[in-house]
């Protein structure tokens, strides 16, 4: 059995993804959450090199607002 640790997220969030992972074909927001870590890893180091354009940037603001995490 592979070791597993514990990860603290803010509720608010996690009723959030448990309301997406109702429209997915995920059984937990454990299993989403898990898919989406290990994809963002997949896409390698997060440094120096890491450049965001401003579509990106747009992009993100915009999925954050649409969270509430922005106005």
């Amino acid at each position: 059995m592979k070791k597993k640790v514990t990860l603290k997220i803010p509720y608010e969030l996690y009723v959030t993804l448990k309301s997406m992972v109702k429209r997915t074909g995920f059984s937990s927001v454990n299993e989403f959450v898990v898919f989406v870590m290990r994809t963002i890893a997949k896409g390698g180091d997060i440094g120096k090199g890491a450049k965001l354009t401003q579509d990106d940037i747009d992009a993100i603001k915009e999925r954050l607002k649409q969270l509430g995490y922005i106005k």
